[in-house]
């Protein structure tokens, strides 16, 4: 990602890492400062309610993107969207390839009452829109597949399952590549990324860090759209947007 040269203004980008099933959810804003995007607010919530009055907070009256790691369009009532099909034959050599989503799945109706709240919110899906258009939008993303372009890696990094101490060392190794690979998310002007717990619990630590990578997908979408990421699937039957494989961003 080139440094930003849009005006400062009230661009903001949020992650959700959503619960799909009514589960606490990571959620992350990322706002502009003229030396780059910093991390403005990190936090986990369960009640929908508290997650939709956070984002009204977060995102205020200016431009905004939400990216969600969660199906948020799907029609089909069985089998796999093509937005799904098609990252499976792009992602899982990565072991990046996606869960099916259709009507008849026990979270369809979670996702898609999320998605739509967000659009009483004014967030319209975002699948076609114009970089750095000035508008509210909603986005679906693929955190896994996201790692695999944006850090150029050979397969995804493996947090999400096995024993304590290998995911607990993966997500370390996750939230260094964060804040060394993704350069504008600065350091100095950002709030701390929670450290991996030695001993406990690692769920909520790897929502917080799902929702960074979101927000900050979020925001090369905005910046670039089609330019410098894919869309796969449509906009009518379910899309994933994911950033391209080269170190655009750094």
């Amino acid at each position: 990602m080139s440094k930003l040269t849009s005006k400062p203004a009230n661009f903001v980008f949020l992650g959700v890492d959503l619960g799909w099933y009514g589960k606490p959810s990571g959620l992350d804003s990322i706002a502009t400062r003229r030396e780059g995007l910093y991390l403005r607010q990190l936090t986990r919530l369960e009640d929908l309610n508290d997650i939709l009055g956070w984002i009204q907070e977060e995102a205020g009256d200016g431009v905004a993107v939400i990216a969600v790691d969660a199906p948020l369009v799907i029609t089909n009532r069985t089998g796999i969207r093509n937005a799904e099909r098609e990252m499976n034959h792009e992602f899982r050599r990565f072991h990046a390839g996606c869960h099916a989503a259709n009507l008849g799945r026990p979270f369809a109706q979670n996702v898609l009452s999320f998605s739509q709240e967000l659009a009483k919110l004014g967030f319209r899906h975002g699948a076609d829109m114009m970089a750095r258009n000035q508008g509210r939008y909603q986005i679906e993303v693929h955190p896994h597949a996201a790692t695999v372009n944006l850090f150029d890696l050979p397969r995804i990094v493996k947090y999400k399952r096995g024993r304590r101490a290998a995911r607990a060392r993966e997500l370390r190794r996750l939230r260094r590549l964060i804040l060394t690979r993704l350069p504008l998310l600065r350091p100095a002007l950002s709030l701390r990324l929670p450290a991996i717990p030695s001993r406990g619990p690692l769920k909520p630590v790897e929502d917080q860090i799902d929702a960074v990578l979101c927000a900050y997908i979020a925001a090369h979408w905005w910046f670039w759209t089609s330019k410098r990421n894919y869309v796969y699937g449509c906009g009518a039957t379910g899309y994933i947007v994911v950033p391209e494989r080269r170190m655009t961003s750094g």
